[in-house]
């Protein structure tokens, strides 16, 4: 197993399998990851939102890789463990006319510029705002070939805004092309599920990431393993994580293979199953901004059920 360094630049901003990799690596390997904020660097502390308003959206969300991995192709599934994000000490959080589940209501640009205090930040007086750092996209190349834009998530990962996806969680994604084409970025410091108003805390962060690759594996859709949090009351969690344009139509399919997962892991029969759903399941809003898809999980907390392992 070897450790690698990959600094951000040259960035990419759409998801296209026929990207040269900037690093081939193998199964086991872990990657040291510099991601810069999904601006691409182009907002700063102090920016004004007049200066704001006029940087090349062409270059949102400024993903870090693809980092390919040797062996892989359709039909696997790609383990990624978070070893770690981290912020590095500032962030910022806007408005953008257009955009955000509230657009109707807010119509003005805004922009806000956070410090970030180690676990918190004190900028949005008088909340004292927790942080939890975590790659916003993270997601293999799609099988299709052409250029495909980074908003909209799908069966490959990609824009999920899931904040589970913090320090100590494992991401499972469904292989599309050879060498997966793996990327990362658009790092939030802190966000809320939902992320309504388009922006979590807007970060460059450093990530590191371990990767794993299960031959012969099939997988309908990403599931994220979360790790414990701070809060002693949370022993983690199995998230199923599903995207569609109809926020219903992902939440009955994040609901059935969660059913499918407790069904395959644990032996349940389906309608025990379904009946564990009804009384154990969060079903949850992770992001309602990224249109034209709604992104949402089903997860059921790890103490409710023995240790098992994916794969």
């Amino acid at each position: 197993m070897a450790e690698h360094m990959l600094s951000a630049a040259p960035t990419h901003s759409r998801w296209n399998n026929q990207l040269r990799p900037r690093l081939v690596i193998q199964s086991g390997d872990v990657v040291h990851m510099e991601c810069i904020d999904s601006s691409g660097g182009q907002v700063k502390p102090g920016m004004t939102v007049a200066e704001f308003i006029e940087i090349d959206r062409n270059l949102i969300h400024a993903l870090t890789g693809p980092v390919a991995v040797e062996h892989a192709e359709p039909g696997d599934v790609l383990e990624v463990q978070v070893l770690s994000v981290e912020h590095i000490g500032w962030g910022w959080t806007s408005v953008i006319p257009g955009l955000g589940f509230l657009d109707e209501r807010f119509k003005e640009p805004y922009l806000f510029h956070w410090q970030l205090d180690g676990s918190v930040s004190r900028s949005l007086a008088p909340a004292t705002v927790p942080l939890r750092p975590f790659c916003g996209v993270m997601g293999v190349a799609q099988s299709e070939s052409g250029e495909f834009r980074t908003r909209p998530p799908g069966i490959f990962g990609g824009n999920m805004d899931v904040r589970e996806l913090s320090t100590g969680a494992t991401l499972y994604l469904s292989v599309q092309c050879a060498g997966a084409l793996f990327s990362a970025g658009d790092a939030h410091a802190a966000q809320g599920d939902g992320e309504v108003c388009i922006n979590g805390i807007e970060c460059p962060a450093q990530a590191s990431l371990r990767f794993q690759l299960h031959k012969s594996r099939s997988l309908a859709g990403p599931i994220v393993e979360a790790g414990p949090h701070a809060n002693v009351q949370d022993s983690g969690a199995w998230l199923v994580v599903e995207s569609a344009e109809d926020a219903l139509i992902a939440a009955r399919g994040a609901t059935s293979r969660m059913i499918d997962l407790l069904v395959k892991l644990w032996g349940f029969e389906p309608v025990q199953a379904y009946l564990l759903c009804s009384v154990a399941m969060n079903l949850k809003l992770s992001q309602v901004v990224n249109r034209p898809m709604t992104t949402v999980t089903a997860s059921i907390a790890k103490h409710i059920l023995p240790d098992r392992r994916l794969f």
